[in-house]
């Protein structure tokens, strides 16, 4: 009776085992989703961090007054000023020192002064557009006699400029080109190698007094004056078009060019840089290039 007892009551419990619910297996769950039940936030996706584009320098205009002479190398000098400044034109105009110092004084707005003269820097100084200590000279230059190709008036010496007949185109007196002419001219008479009546026998022969050198360049190549007096790098830009006699130191004239920031430009920073620029040896192996006399030792 009591192994009856026993065996049913086994039975029972097996019986409530199997009818006991099974627990359901639970997959790993990752940090992540584990921090997005707990705050119940969605992900947030991460992206890269933003690298802005290179700005591009705003586009600035640097105006430089320049003597004529300075032509050519100043050409050459504002296109190498641009390569090295993006997004800045240099802007050039050439004249008579006299005309741009004018200009100054009239109020132009310019960036850059370059004259061929001392005395018309004096002179932009003297306006105000030019601050006393800032002008700097940066190079020189002396005069020559130039005449067509084919030299029609047979010219062989200094000598020759004061035979009757001939056409002779200079600068005007208050062109600084035009005063160192009338320098040599009266050097000249006190030389025992010319006539006391050279001066006046040379003027005489003057048929016309142009506003800068280009201009009696232009009309000495064009064959429409038999000489000229001119710098030596006026004649080196056009010596396929011209002759020339060379004056000797002691006759000459050596005109030194000084180069100043207009004190109320509005590109200081590229005015003065520009400047830098002239004076550099870069820049002075552009202006020996041209034939001027540089300042650098």
């Amino acid at each position: 009776m009591r192994s009856k007892l026993i065996a049913f009551m086994l039975m029972v419990v097996l019986i409530i085992s199997a009818c006991a619910p099974q627990a359901t297996p639970v997959a790993p769950t990752s940090a992540l989703t584990m921090a997005q039940v707990a705050t119940d936030i969605p992900p947030t996706a991460v992206s890269p961090t933003a690298v802005p584009p290179t700005a591009t320098p705003e586009p600035r205009t640097l105006t430089v007054l320049a003597a004529a002479s300075l032509t050519e190398s100043f050409k050459e000098m504002g296109k190498l000023f641009e390569s090295q400044n993006t997004g800045v034109t240099v802007s050039i105009s050439f004249a008579g020192s006299q005309a741009l110092a004018q200009q100054l004084d009239q109020g132009a707005p310019a960036d850059v002064f370059a004259s061929a003269s001392k005395k018309y820097m004096d002179a932009a100084v003297t306006s105000m557009r030019v601050n006393k200590d800032d002008g700097k000279v940066f190079v020189k230059n002396a005069l020559v006699v130039i005449f067509p190709k084919d030299n029609p008036a047979g010219l062989k010496t200094l000598q020759d400029l004061a035979k009757p007949g001939l056409k002779i185109d200079l600068e005007d007196k208050l062109v600084p080109a035009g005063q160192y002419s009338l320098d040599f001219l009266d050097k000249a008479i006190k030389d025992p190698g010319f006539a006391p009546s050279f001066k006046d026998n040379v003027l005489k022969n003057v048929v016309s007094y142009e506003t800068d050198v280009k201009a009696v360049v232009s009309k000495v190549s064009l064959g429409e004056a038999d000489a000229g007096v001119v710098y030596i790098t006026d004649y080196n830009a056009a010596a396929d078009k011209l002759g020339k006699l060379d004056i000797p130191d002691a006759l000459n004239t050596i005109a030194s060019y000084p180069i100043a920031p207009v004190a109320d430009s509005k590109n200081a920073d590229l005015a003065n840089a520009f400047v830098a620029l002239v004076l550099s040896p870069e820049g002075q192996a552009i202006m020996a290039k041209y034939g001027f006399v540089t300042v650098l030792p």
